[in-house]
């Protein structure tokens, strides 16, 4: 699947759009994705570890390779103020 993914920079993620449906379909994967965010994000809080989020913008499917500050019910947030909708990531590795 990783083969799939162009590497982005955090920093070129506010210039991405994003569409409003889900990429994935099944309502266990979305129930999973967001447990798996959170835990994402503590990991990054406590430790600063840093994760692989895969996602898709309206052109491409991308990963990044960053630490999640925040998670919310619609977005994932980064440094800066950089968000990712919760709706268009595929997995966190």
């Amino acid at each position: 699947m990783e083969t799939e993914f162009k590497e982005i920079e955090k920093e070129k993620i506010g210039q991405l759009n994003f569409p409003s449906h889900d990429v994935l379909s099944s309502e266990s994967e979305i129930n999973l994705r967001l447990d798996v965010l959170e835990r994402a994000m503590s990991l990054g809080n406590l430790d600063q570890i840093k994760v692989k989020i895969y996602f898709e913008d309206d052109r491409e499917k991308l990963v990044v390779d960053t630490t999640i500050w925040a998670v919310t019910f619609e977005s994932v947030i980064l440094k800066h103020g950089l968000m990712i909708p919760n709706h268009r990531i595929y997995k966190v590795i």
